[in-house]
């Protein structure tokens, strides 16, 4: 039996949602130690599998590799359709562990594409291949309009920036009791309806606050310079998708991110890719302090929600062997 374990990302926005400039898209985000994903998977006459979703990876994984079946259980799982990038982990991890199963190496890169992901961000990809701060490149506005290419008929995007950050950092992270996010075929007509009205100006802002900010405090280490400039990226992108989610941010994140933003031992606040799940960056010293006075704003707000905290992850997923379940 093989287990491959997988956490959540955090996906700050876009670096270029504009048909006018040379490249669209170019997720930027982070990889998180918490939630986990943790999937087992053995070799089998048939695809047997206790979970619907993981198990139309599975269906994939089994026809991409040629092999016969496979016995795939997920033991953990991510929430679903709340910003933590649930649906590219789990696929891959379906991928990974069932090829392993077989004795197969294969490269999640390369797989991603079969299985539908990695078309747009390549943030999932390189956060399940090596963790940390990842910047991939995007595409070549003339293959990637408004109108994506054919399921599987791309490339993932490139990394072009990698960056271990500091154990002591913390994402104090709130998932709200809200509507899930946009997925699948919601997710495509929203994405084509932002793009066909992308302002190219707001790019400008973004690759600013991108090179002039982010990337310096990644590398150095300075969670308040990051937490402010990755929050300024997703105030930006919420100006592209303002008519897609209702503002900024879609309800109620934007109340969530404010009141966070207020707290002082928090250093910028955000909405993950769609949401509706917040998260607010601070460190291990004032994480408990972060985290009472997150709970005393939902108190205020009346929210109900979940609040999570976890590290930066710095390593991707991990493949372990064990003794074979009957």
């Amino acid at each position: 039996m093989v287990t491959v374990t997988t956490a959540a990302r955090l996906h700050f926005g876009f670096q270029n949602l504009a048909l006018a400039n040379e490249r669209l898209y170019g997720g930027v985000g982070v990889a998180l130690d918490e939630p986990l994903l943790v999937l087992d998977a053995q070799p089998a006459d048939e695809i047997d599998c206790d979970d619907g979703e993981a198990k139309s990876y599975v269906r994939r994984a089994v026809a991409t590799l040629g092999v016969e079946g496979a016995r795939v259980s997920v033991r953990e799982r991510l929430p679903r359709h709340v910003g933590f990038g649930s649906g590219t982990q789990l696929a891959l991890a379906a991928a990974v562990a069932v090829a392993r199963a077989y004795d197969r190496e294969v490269q999640p890169r390369s797989l991603a594409p079969e299985l539908g992901r990695g078309g747009r961000s390549g943030v999932g990809v390189a956060a399940f291949e090596s963790g940390g701060f990842v910047v991939d490149g995007g595409h070549p506005t003339e293959r990637f309009t408004s109108e994506p290419p054919a399921n599987g008929d791309w490339t993932v995007p490139p990394v072009i920036a990698r960056h271990e950050l500091p154990d002591d950092w913390r994402f104090v992270l709130v998932v709200p009791d809200a509507e899930p996010g946009a997925s699948g075929a919601e997710e495509d007509r929203h994405m084509r309806q932002a793009v066909e009205r992308a302002d190219p100006g707001i790019a400008d802002d973004v690759a600013a606050t991108l090179t002039r900010t982010l990337l310096p405090a990644a590398a150095e280490g300075d969670h308040r310079q990051f937490g402010t400039a990755a929050a300024r990226i997703g105030r930006l992108n919420g100006a592209w998708y303002a008519d897609e989610q209702g503002g900024v941010y879609r309800p109620p994140a934007g109340r969530i991110v404010e009141r966070l933003a207020q707290q002082p031992t928090i250093a910028g606040a955000g909405q993950s890719s769609w949401g509706p799940a917040v998260w607010g960056l601070t460190t291990r010293g004032d994480v408990e302090a972060a985290r009472t006075g997150v709970e005393m704003a939902l108190s205020d707000l009346s929210v109900d929600a979940d609040v999570l905290v976890a590290s930066p992850r710095n390593v991707g997923a991990t493949v372990e062997d064990g003794p074979t379940l009957g």
